[in-house]
């Protein structure tokens, strides 16, 4: 278990403490007082080290199958003697590594947190040392650190809504650039960045309803002292939502000008290749005339016949040249 126990905690009136190394003395000694709980953080535990724990806290089977196999939407179920939360933390790290993803489940009891976490993107290591520095914060219990888990994922998704539209700006500035021609892998780019963008959204948009339900009262484990944190929470998260709504909406409409842009450029090909295809046409057709080796054909054995045929081509070429420069067409 010391691989996967990330770290382990007695908390009394919101300071460290160390607990006993059996899980289910430690359990006894926070539910002896009224201001102490415990905090376990988990790392990808295996079904037989998580089984340890499962009997101790006495957590139920559905929680704990979801807590193993991981791939969970953001969700918050009540089960006897516990709430689950699961979140999916999200970090960006622009156009090489992508959006990357991970789940962190929590779960509430009456003196005890345990988190378990999947992934590399987690902030839960950051969040416990930030509350054991506020002892104020920690001394509401479990629900304070389950709020703090919260805030902290949904904060850093506002940072990585802020990464993804500057990234978008560029796209969008690449786009719809005067000066130079869209290169050929910009279909790919705005399909690979819409599948982050939707990706993310994956993580953002199922939590709406879980925080919403954590803001009112009822909720089991929920200090009420918590209720308006988790409104703070809820409000953050609604701002990052409608800025995946913004960025999902950019997307398409830069997806659909790109498409019309090269639907606009092919027809400008088009008419280049119609204009000099003309302009090569008629010294086409005036020589098949005068190479048909008729005897009988004016002009035939004029002296001038012959300049005066290549300054006929000349000048209507340049004349078409002319009316197709000013149309636009070349």
């Amino acid at each position: 278990m010391r691989g996967v126990i990330v770290d382990c905690a007695l908390y009394r009136e919101g300071r460290r403490t160390e607990p006993s190394r059996d899980f289910s003395a430690a359990l006894r000694e926070a539910r002896s007082a009224a201001d102490a709980f415990l905090w376990i953080g988990l790392h990808e535990p295996t079904e037989e080290e998580f089984g340890q724990i499962t009997q101790d806290f006495g957590l139920h089977p559905l929680a704990v199958e979801d807590a193993l196999r991981a791939h969970q939407r953001p969700k918050l179920e009540i089960y006897t003697g516990s709430l689950f939360l699961v979140l999916k933390p999200v970090a960006y790290e622009g156009d090489d590594g992508g959006l990357v993803t991970g789940e962190v489940m929590v779960f509430v009891g009456d003196s005890f947190v345990l988190t378990v976490r999947h992934g590399r993107a987690s902030p839960l290591g950051a969040v416990r040392t930030r509350l054991e520095e506020d002892p104020g914060v920690l001394r509401h219990g479990p629900s304070a650190v389950m709020y703090a888990v919260a805030d902290a994922v949904v904060d850093h998704y506002l940072d990585v809504a802020a990464a993804l539209h500057t990234d978008l700006d560029e796209l969008e500035a690449g786009v719809f650039a005067t000066n130079s021609r869209v290169g050929a892998d910009t279909a790919s780019r705005i399909y690979e960045f819409k599948r982050r963008a939707l990706e993310f959204r994956r993580a953002t948009m199922p939590l709406a309803d879980p925080v919403t339900r954590l803001t009112g009262a009822g909720v089991p484990f929920v200090h009420k002292d918590a209720l308006l944190f988790f409104r703070d929470v809820a409000d953050h998260l609604s701002r990052v939502n409608e800025q995946v709504e913004s960025i999902d909406r950019l997307l398409t409409d830069i997806l659909s000008a790109y498409l019309a842009q090269m639907g606009v450029r092919q027809n400008d090909d088009m008419r280049k290749i119609s204009a000099w295809a003309a302009m090569f046409a008629v010294p086409t057709a005036i020589a098949g005339v005068y190479g048909m080796n008729f005897d009988h054909m004016p002009e035939l054995h004029w002296v001038w016949s012959y300049p005066a045929v290549i300054l006929l081509m000349l000048t209507v070429c340049v004349v078409l040249f002319r009316v197709f420069k000013r149309r636009g067409w070349l």
